[in-house]
C-alpha cells in the first residue's frame, strides 16, 4: 500500500509525483514512474531503477559549493550534499540522451529551482559530464527513515547518477523550501565535516566522495581528462 503523504509539506508532496525516467542497470530508458514510487524501498527491492544527476559547483577560488536540504523534504531532510542533486524527469528535453544533453538541462533547471543561479551563469557547454555511478545508498539509523501515519517508510537512494563538475562563479538566491542552509569548502574543511559526526551527510554524497571525489577536486583545473563515458561504476553493492 503507498504511503499517504498528506502530512507532508504541499510543494515537497506535488514534486513526489513528478515523473522521472526508469531504466535497467545499464541505463536503458524502459518507462517512466513518480520520484515518490521510484524512492520507495518496496519498489528498490523488486529492481525499480532510475536516472538521476549530481552537480558538484566549484567557484573561482576551486571551492565546492554544499547545500543542506531543507527541513521540509521528504526524503534526507536536514543532510548536508553537493551542489545539487535531483533527477532528469520524462519530458521530451531531458530524455535526450546525445552528450548527456537531458540530463545537463534538468541540472541547469534545477540549480535554478534550488538555489536561484540563472541559467546564463551555468551554460549547458559549462556542464563537465565525467562518469555515470550506479548506486545503491540504503539509510542506516535515521538515514532515510519516516514515519507516515504511524509506520516507517524505509527510503533509499537507488540511482545512476550522472556526475557534472561547473567551475563559476554564480549569484545565490535560494529557494527555503528546498535548501535550509549553503556553504563552499575546501577539500580540508570538507574531510573535517565528514569526520564530524554530528554534521548528517546524504548516503550517495558520502559515496561519491569515499570513492572519487577528492581526486577529481584535486585535478579540478584539467576536469576533462576524468571524462570517462563508457563506464558505468557500481557503489555500495553486496559483493559477497
Amino acid at each position: 500500500m503507498a504511503p499517504d503523504l498528506k502530512e507532508y509539506d504541499e510543494e515537497q508532496v506535488r514534486l513526489m509525483g513528478e515523473m522521472c525516467i526508469v531504466i535497467d542497470e545499464n541505463d536503458q530508458r524502459i518507462g517512466a514512474d513518480s520520484k515518490k514510487t521510484c524512492h520507495l524501498m518496496e519498489n528498490i527491492n523488486k529492481g525499480l531503477l532510475h536516472r538521476a544527476f549530481s552537480v558538484f559547483l566549484f567557484d573561482s577560488q576551486n571551492r565546492l559549493l554544499l547545500q543542506q536540504r531543507a527541513s521540509e523534504k521528504i526524503t534526507f531532510p536536514d543532510m548536508w550534499t553537493n551542489t545539487c542533486c535531483s533527477h532528469p524527469l520524462n519530458l521530451a528535453d531531458e530524455i535526450i540522451e546525445e552528450e548527456q544533453l537531458g540530463a545537463r538541462t534538468a541540472a541547469q533547471r534545477k540549480l535554478g529551482h534550488e538555489l536561484g543561479i540563472a541559467p546564463e551563469q551555468v551554460p549547458l557547454d559549462q556542464f563537465n559530464y565525467l562518469t555515470r555511478i550506479h548506486y545503491l545508498a540504503p539509510s542506516d539509523g535515521m538515514w532515510g527513515e519516516h514515519e507516515i501515519r504511524g509506520r516507517l517508510i524505509r527510503l533509499f537512494a537507488f540511482a545512476v547518477d550522472y556526475i557534472f563538475f561547473v567551475k563559476a562563479d554564480v549569484d545565490l538566491d535560494v529557494s527555503p523550501n528546498e535548501v535550509r542552509d549553503v556553504k563552499y569548502v575546501t577539500p580540508e574543511e570538507l574531510k573535517a565535516m565528514f569526520a564530524d559526526e554530528s554534521v548528517p551527510m546524504t548516503p550517495w554524497f558520502k559515496l561519491i566522495c569515499n570513492t572519487f571525489l577528492f581526486k577529481w577536486w584535486a585535478n579540478i583545473d584539467n576536469i576533462k581528462q576524468e571524462k570517462d563515458v563508457e563506464t558505468i561504476h557500481r557503489l555500495g553493492f553486496d559483493k559477497n
